[in-house]
């Protein structure tokens, strides 16, 4: 069951938008981090609550505003739910249930590094810091990142089941989603590589 301090987050939230309040699931980890889940055609949001009051507060919030905001758009066959209009909603709710700007900024731009253009974009204080602080430490792992070696030469896929997975016959390499159903439809290739 959900606290009473988050019932009350939902119930008000939901009453001022004048939208039905979704069914809460609740559970604890021993994590410090909290995950959630909005399921609109289940009238659901899930949070599994860490140990940091913060981050649970903060994974309500941005469940929330996936459940109040409207039905995310399709782009190429995928979902756009993390996007300008979702963030003008999310960035709206944190900062009325007095989440701070670095926070917000250093825990969602964590998550979801997209955050922090859309940050940006609202003229969230310090968003342009973190944006560009973000950059500079990728161009850094990016500098220091060691040179793939070819593992296996470019070959055509051959897929071939393996259980419940598919894979390529050649190398070995799980293909999945969007990839299999390409390579599924039209062929193709590709070469293995390693990791550094």
């Amino acid at each position: 069951m959900a606290p009473s301090w988050a019932r009350e987050i939902v119930r008000g939230e939901c009453g001022a938008a004048g939208v039905a309040e979704p069914a809460m699931r609740w559970r604890h980890a021993r994590r410090s981090a909290s995950s959630g889940v909005t399921r609109r055609s289940a009238g659901s949001i899930s949070v599994t609550a860490g140990t940091d009051p913060l981050d649970q507060r903060l994974t309500l919030l941005h469940e929330l505003a996936h459940w109040l905001g409207p039905v995310p758009r399709r782009r190429r066959g995928r979902a756009q739910h993390h996007d300008a209009r979702f963030y003008a909603i999310a960035f709206d709710l944190y900062r009325r249930h007095e989440i701070p700007d670095p926070e917000i900024l250093a825990r969602e731009g964590g998550r979801y590094p997209s955050a922090l253009r859309h940050a940006r974009a609202l003229g969230i204080a310090g968003a342009d810091a973190a944006w560009l602080s973000r950059r500079v430490a990728l161009r850094e792992l990016a500098r220091n990142r060691v040179p793939a070696r070819v593992l296996v030469a470019e070959h055509k896929v051959r897929l071939v089941r393996d259980g419940r997975w598919t894979r390529c016959a050649i190398c070995g390499v799980r293909v999945v989603g969007p990839i299999l159903a390409r390579l599924r439809r039209r062929g193709g290739r590709h070469v293995l590589l390693s990791a550094g």
